[in-house]
């Protein structure tokens, strides 16, 4: 699938939708990069981004087409939170490598980060047609790794000491999801009390969702979740 086409209109959750990203979303990345805490869990060099190197990193690859970049919204107030991304698309092997951002640090911790990657997830395997979604997360960043083993990604290897942060090496921890093992966990029910359900992403869709208001030079695939 030409990437072109692969940019949905909206890919919508219970507390999230997802959208194209807008020229005006710069002010956004420009102060989420520019956040060391921000920076700590996303970039492999030590430090925020300069503003030059905000201002590329958004032209080249969120508005850009290289990547399938998408800007994570909540759904009820419509604010702006953080961004996700398929990069390194390989049509011929069907793979894709997945980043996300949340860059409004008062919602870290409150389950955004895992629906939008569900739903990209959900994108990927139904739409695009993939294969196969890895990412790259350093080990000191617990918050991202329980979202992403909350998904169903696994642990495939680590870089051992490849980070350099807060004054020690730490592994970088490689993760992938396959087809066959999101459309199993989609098929597998889910135990709540007495009852079972089934594990279900809501169907992408642009209906009922207000219009839109509207990841590094060498990042890891997490920041806040």
């Amino acid at each position: 699938m030409p990437l072109q086409t692969a940019f949905p209109e909206a890919l919508v959750g219970e507390t999230v939708v997802l959208r194209r990203h807008r020229p005006e979303n710069l002010d956004a990345f420009r102060r989420w990069y520019s956040d060391a805490e921000v920076a700590r869990l996303t970039r492999y060099r030590d430090g925020p981004m300069r503003p030059d190197e905000i201002d590329r990193f958004f032209t080249a690859r969120v508005l850009g087409i290289d990547s399938l970049t998408l800007a994570v919204h909540l759904r009820a107030k419509n604010r702006l939170i953080g961004s996700c991304a398929f990069s390194q698309l390989d049509a011929d092997n069907g793979s894709a490598l997945f980043h996300i951002t949340i860059g409004e640090k008062d919602l870290w911790g409150r389950g955004y980060g895992t629906e939008a990657t569900r739903l990209m997830l959900d994108h990927a395997f139904s739409t695009m047609g993939l294969h196969r979604v890895s990412l790259a997360v350093f080990a000191f960043n617990e918050r991202a790794i329980r979202s992403y083993e909350k998904v169903g990604f696994v642990v495939e290897g680590r870089a051992r000491e490849a980070i350099f942060r807060d004054g020690r090496f730490w592994d970088e921890i490689s993760m992938s999801m396959l087809a066959s093992e999101w459309r199993a966990l989609q098929a597998a029910p889910v135990r709540r009390g007495s009852s079972s359900t089934r594990v279900d992403v809501p169907s992408p869709s642009g209906s009922g969702v207000p219009p839109a208001a509207s990841t590094t030079s060498a990042a890891s695939s997490s920041g806040g979740q």
